[in-house]
C-alpha cells in the first residue's frame, strides 16, 4: 500500500485528526489522482461492508477439542522409572540386612576347640533370640518386607497371566 492509499484509508475510516481530514479533503477536490483513488477505495469499502462474514459452524470448538483429545489418547503413557530410586531402595535393604547380620554375629561368642570345631556359646537360648526379634523396629522391618514380597509376587503373577494392572 502506498502513501496515498494509506492517507485515504485513514480518511475513509475516520481515524485521522481533523486537520489531516481537512487537508485530505482539499487534496481530493484539487488533485485528480487523489480523487480517482478515493472513489475506488470508497467502492471497495462499500463492497466490504455488504459482505457477509464467514462464521465457523456451531460445533467447531467441540470438534477441535475432540481432535486434540483423540490425538493425546493415541499416545501411550510411559512411566519413567528413575534407576537411582531403585538402587537407593536396594541399597537400603542390603545395608539393613548386613547390619542385622553384623549385630547377630557380633553378639555370639566364638570359641574353637579341636574336637568340635566351632563351639556355640552357652548363653544362646530361646529367651535371648526372643529379645532380638521382639523390638518394634524389627517388627516394622519384617512387616515392610512381607508387604514388599507380596507386591513382588503379585506383579510376577500378573505378568505371567497377562493381566494388566489398572
Amino acid at each position: 500500500m502506498n502513501h496515498i492509499e494509506e492517507k485515504l484509508w485513514n480518511y475513509i475510516d475516520g481515524s485521522c485528526t481533523t486537520a489531516e481530514a481537512q487537508h485530505i479533503a482539499g487534496l481530493i477536490e484539487q488533485d485528480e489522482v487523489y480523487r480517482l483513488k478515493y472513489h475506488e477505495l470508497l467502492k471497495l469499502n462499500d463492497e466490504f461492508s455488504t459482505m457477509e462474514l464467514d462464521e465457523p459452524p456451531m460445533a467447531f470448538t467441540y470438534h477441535v477439542m475432540e481432535g486434540i483429545r483423540a490425538e493425546h489418547a493415541k499416545q501411550p503413557l510411559k512411566a519413567v522409572i528413575n534407576k537411582r530410586i531403585i538402587w537407593s531402595i536396594a541399597a537400603f535393604f542390603i545395608v539393613t540386612i548386613l547390619a542385622l547380620l553384623v549385630v547377630a554375629f557380633s553378639s555370639l561368642n566364638w570359641t574353637t576347640t579341636a574336637s568340635t570345631g566351632v563351639k556355640l556359646p552357652q548363653q544362646l537360648n530361646a529367651a535371648h533370640i526372643n529379645n532380638i526379634f521382639s523390638g518394634a523396629l524389627m517388627k516394622g522391618f519384617l512387616f515392610f518386607g512381607s508387604v514388599m514380597g507380596l507386591f513382588l509376587g503379585d506383579s510376577l503373577l500378573r505378568k505371567k497371566s497377562g493381566l494388566k494392572q489398572v
